[in-house]
Order: C-alpha cells, then structure tokens, then sequence
C-alpha cells in the first residue's frame, strides 16, 4: 500500500511552519494514542502514521528531501521503524510532545550541571562608546555557600545517592509501546538527595553575594553589542563550571552628534551673509575644535568632511569620517534698515523682490506661457 502524503497526514498545507506542525502532530497524536484507545488497533496504526510524518516534517533536512523528492528521497536515506528514524530514538523524538501529559521532560541527566548566565545592562556616553573605558561593575549573583563549600549538606555530612533513580538523576517507564525517561521526583534530576542540609544555605549550596568586575570596553562600541565574560556567571551545580556574564552596550545620545555606522553628522548654522562671502568658524569634533573653510557661495545643506573625525573601527583598525553639514538660516525678524538693504541688494543683482526667487517664476512662465 502506497503511503498517504505526509502533509495530509498531519493536515497542514506544504507552507506551514515549524510551529504549525509541531501544533497539529500534538492534537491528533493525543487523540489516538495508544494508550487512550486501547485495544483499538486502527488508532494505533494512525498514531504511527502520524509520528512517522512527524518526524519527516519536523526535521528541516529530511523535510527539504521529501519537498524534492517525495517519499522516494527519504527511501534513499533511511525508513522509518518503530526503534526510530535517521538514528533518533522515540523518547527523545515524543518527550517534548507527551511531557507535560505524562510528567516527563527534558530534565537533567544526574551530576553537576552547569550555571546559568547572566545579563548586566550597561549605559555609556557617546564619547566613551567612541574611544572605550575601563570601569567597574557589581554583578549580583550567587557563590558557593563558604560553609558547606557548595555541598548543600552540614559540614562533617555529605549528600547521598538516590536511591529512587540509583544516582542516574532519571527514571524510565512505559508508555504503550515504547519507553520515555523524564527526571527523578525525589532528586529533581541531580542524582543525588541531602539528608542533612547546611544552615547556611538551607541545602541550596549558594549564597547571594555581590562580585565588583573591571570592564575593559573596546572604542568603537555601539548600543545593542555585547561584551561575553566567560565563568563570571551564576555557579554550576555539584562542581560544573559556571555560567558566563554577557554585558549588553546602551549608548546614550550626543546633543551634537549622531552617528552613522563610523561616521559622525554634525549640523552647523550659518547666517546668510556668511554662507554668500564665506567665512571660517570653529566645528566641533569628538575631541575640541577645528577651523572650518566655508566658502562663498555655500549653499544650505552643504557638507564638507572633517577626515578620520569620526569612530575607530571596533575591528582595532582605521577610523571614520565626521560630517559636518551646514543650514543657513533665514532671518525671521528685520528692521527697517536690514529691509532695505536687502532691498537693495536685489535690485543690484537685477532681481525682483519675491519670495521665491525670479529663476523659479522665469522657469514657470516657460512652461506655462
């Protein structure tokens, strides 16, 4: 008997997500189960119709192999059997789907597990983002309990193996037809139980403390980069390494300068009379202040580049450009002598006084008779 098409299998078109099908897999695998419709075997026979297209269409590769070539493509690769399919066994393929069902889970395998990491946010100013800084930080964090030197038992005792999972930090049992394992009830999956808890840390092996750390930030940085210090996170259980630190980078705004990418952009005004004759003013940089040539002439919106003013490379090499972009700005209040004197001045150009300028006017007279 030819096999069904595994999309029509789990109801889901060709185009669904991993979600979707993780999604449909669940809700029609819960519904014939083996083990909520015993004795029936048509229901066993959908439930391994299901999990076989499952497992096709949950793995990324064998999905993109039967998108091309249907079941014929997965033939040449490996079937499917009932010990499992492309080497992975049923306790790890259905653990997550039946977990939350029948008490199992990921869990831990028994012995040390390692810490967890942690975040530290970090806000800079624009200038230290620009040219890096060393500073101080203080993580919160656990440490091993200086009592029980992160045993977790009182002094002079030490922890015991569980006798439920035997030290393993799991138990196995059978469901229907195949076998899942999820973590020790007694041990929570560490392997091993304390009969006589430290009175320090009541048996958890940790205590809170407070740990000052230098932080050398690199120039360059950005908001949003993180900076990775390894083992500086939370302690590992029963002798795991720790976890590591991550230090994420927010960079506080510049009232002058923003940046884009290496580069910075600075805003300059100008008045009109020296945007028309020209001029040299003082322009701000990242590090004081240099003379700027404007020349007559220069027209609002100009950009003139102040070469390797901007940000040094993150990478240790080269450095960015500042630009420095100048907006002439019109007058909104003249007296009676301003006034005319620009009156003036127009006229001796040949102009007429008119808002827009005459060029404009010439131009539509052109185009519109």
């Amino acid at each position: 008997m030819s096999k069904r098409d595994y999309y029509e299998v789990l109801e889901v078109n060709r185009n669904a997500s991993e979600t979707e099908i993780k999604k449909a897999y669940r809700k029609l695998a819960l519904k014939c189960h083996p083990d909520k419709n015993p004795g029936d075997q048509q229901a066993e026979e959908r439930f391994k119709e299901l999990s076989e297209a499952y497992a096709v269409l949950s793995d990324s590769q064998k999905r993109a192999l039967y998108d091309q070539y249907g079941h014929a493509g997965l033939d040449q690769g490996g079937g499917f059997s009932s010990g499992g399919f492309g080497g992975t066994p049923f306790e790890d393929l259905f653990g997550d789907i039946f977990g939350d069902i029948f008490g199992g889970g990921g869990g831990r395998r028994g012995g040390g597990r390692r810490g967890d990491d942690l975040r530290y946010n970090l806000t800079i100013e624009f200038n230290e983002a620009a040219f890096g800084l060393e500073t101080k930080i203080q993580i919160p964090r656990h440490q091993a309990c200086d009592t029980c030197k992160g045993s977790g038992a009182r002094p002079g005792t030490a922890p015991q193996t569980c006798q439920t999972c035997s030290g393993h930090g799991q138990v196995r049992f059978q469901q229907g037809f195949f076998s899942l394992t999820r973590p020790c009830p007694d041990c929570g999956g560490e392997g091993k139980r304390i009969t006589d808890p430290c009175s320090e840390c009541h048996g958890s092996g940790l205590t809170r403390s407070q740990k000052t750390l230098s932080l050398k930030i690199p120039a360059g940085v950005e908001s949003g980069n993180r900076l990775k210090l390894n083992s500086e996170g939370e302690p590992g259980v029963q002798g795991a390494p720790p976890g590591d630190l991550y230090v994420v980078i927010t960079v506080k705004d510049h009232p002058i300068f923003e940046r884009e990418g290496q580069d910075i952009v600075c805003e300059i005004p100008i008045s009109f009379a020296q945007a028309t004759l020209g001029c040299e003013l003082e322009a701000p940089t990242l590090e004081g202040k240099v003379n700027l040539k404007i020349p007559a002439g220069t027209q609002s919106g100009k950009t003139f580049k102040l070469s390797g003013k901007g940000i040094p490379s993150l990478q240790g090499y080269g450095r960015g450009d500042e630009l420095v972009v100048v907006r002439v700005e019109t007058p909104t209040k003249l007296t009676a002598r301003q006034k005319e004197l620009l009156e003036e001045f127009s006229r001796e150009g040949g102009e007429e006084v008119h808002p827009m300028g005459t060029s404009f006017f010439d131009k539509v007279k052109e185009l519109f008779g």
